[in-house]
């Protein structure tokens, strides 16, 4: 059964927290992509709540959580910041962290910290940022595939998707990447009432507008960033990557290289799956996330 919190964080924004699980349980906290809220998890909790706590955020800027105005308000940094200050909030010390899309982000940007309390990172769909910025310079299809990013950036959008309507807006951002009939009329009337509160689309797209990735357009010479080039750090906790391979955003040159950003990476490919995973096919994602998150219990001397 999931529960509800309302959490103030000293970072400046009220959460919208939804749990699930054993209060006294292994703590995994699981973040969520773009364009959607705790609810890309929905289908995951009944498969893993008996064996962990849940803590599945609506991140800044969705769902329920507050709706900071400012992109300046959505620095890779404070995004951090949210994660750690939830995790105390929740009175979490250590724990697993899982991510989806910007929330696996969010996911790579905290475990490069090497901050001690993230003990296991599994990511869905989300790309590691050197792989991402170095792929988007010099891979004229991931270039191409990325093109939305840009289009996102534009003061604009707001406006066109007022005036597309937001029921075609959902279609448009689900349709050409999982069959809509997975994921519930609830979750789409819920969904489309919550991009339609004051200030949630800006709130939405400043993650884009905030974002240091550089994404030239098509023809644009343009050369690596100084970060890219300078090498970021490898991680040292236990990775798993599960990745839907037929996404059409996020192409099959982001796992080239990815063994090598950590000590002990693992790839689980998903065949015939997409980017949104999780509504996809939640029975694959939670049969590669169970062993993953029991072994990092085992090796911790927990229980579950």
């Amino acid at each position: 059964m999931i529960r509800y919190v309302r959490s103030p964080l000293p970072t400046g924004v009220i959460m919208n927290v939804a749990e699930a699980g054993p209060e006294d349980g292994p703590p995994v906290i699981l973040l969520h992509g773009f364009p959607e809220s705790h609810r890309t998890w929905a289908k995951l909790v009944t498969l893993l709540e008996n064996d962990y706590r849940l803590i599945m955020p609506d991140l800044r800027g969705f769902g329920q959580t507050d709706r900071p105005q400012d992109p300046a308000a959505y620095s890779t940094d404070t995004l951090v910041a949210d994660l750690f200050a939830l995790a105390d909030a929740r009175r979490v010390d250590r724990f697993a962290l899982v991510g989806h899309d910007w929330g696996g982000a969010v996911a790579w940007a905290a475990a490069l910290r090497g901050d001690a309390r993230i003990e296991q990172l599994a990511i869905i769909n989300s790309p590691h940022p050197a792989i991402f910025q170095r792929s988007i310079i010099e891979d004229p299809a991931q270039r191409a595939a990325s093109q939305y990013i840009r289009a996102f950036r534009d003061p604009k959008m707001e406006a066109g998707i007022a005036a597309m309507g937001f029921p075609a807006f959902f279609e448009k951002s689900f349709s050409k990447h999982v069959d809509i009939a997975k994921i519930s009329s609830q979750d789409r009337a819920l969904s489309i009432a919550e991009w339609r509160r004051p200030g949630a689309l800006t709130a939405m797209f400043n993650w884009y507008r905030a974002s240091q990735i550089v994404v030239p357009a098509m023809g644009e010479e343009a050369p690596l960033p100084d970060w890219v080039s300078r090498g970021v750090p490898r991680l040292k906790i236990p990775v798993r990557v599960i990745w839907g391979v037929e996404d059409k955003a996020l192409l099959p040159i982001q796992l080239e290289g990815i063994g090598e950003v950590g000590d002990d990476v693992e790839v689980v490919p998903l065949v015939g799956v997409g980017h949104f995973a999780p509504w996809q096919a939640p029975d694959q994602v939670a049969a590669a996330l169970a062993p993953f998150l029991a072994a990092g219990q085992a090796a911790t001397g927990a229980t579950i």
